[in-house]
This record gives structure tokens, C-alpha cells and sequence, in this order.
């Protein structure tokens, strides 16, 4: 037998205004993470152009 939908539950105003504040939050968070990732960025970035105090390494250090 084929199934019927559901109907969904009315729109209460305070289900929608939990909606708009949730929505607005993750926004809020998404450009802070961005601004963090570019902040960062910029700071490895200025880090790598210094160069290096004494000798230049020529050889990596083993991972293990």
C-alpha cells in the first residue's frame, strides 16, 4: 500500500522565531570562523616570508 504524507505541525510564532534566531546565530558563527581562517592565514603566511634566524635547514628531522 503507498504511503500518505504527513501533514506537517502548524507554524507557531515562537517555533519561528527559535527558527530566525538559530539561523541568525549560525550566520553570526560562520563569519567568525571565516574571519578566523583568514586572520590566520595572513599570520602563517607572514611567518613563512620572515627568513630563518641561522643556518637554513637542509635536511627534515625524521617523523618518527
Amino acid at each position: 500500500m503507498a504511503k500518505t504524507h504527513k501533514p506537517s505541525p502548524p507554524k507557531t510564532a515562537k517555533i519561528k522565531a527559535n527558527r530566525a534566531r538559530r539561523r541568525v546565530l549560525r550566520l553570526v558563527q560562520r563569519l567568525a570562523v571565516q574571519k578566523d581562517k583568514a586572520e590566520r592565514s595572513e599570520r602563517h603566511a607572514g611567518i613563512k616570508r620572515e627568513p630563518r634566524a641561522g643556518l637554513p635547514r637542509t635536511r627534515r628531522a625524521s617523523r618518527r
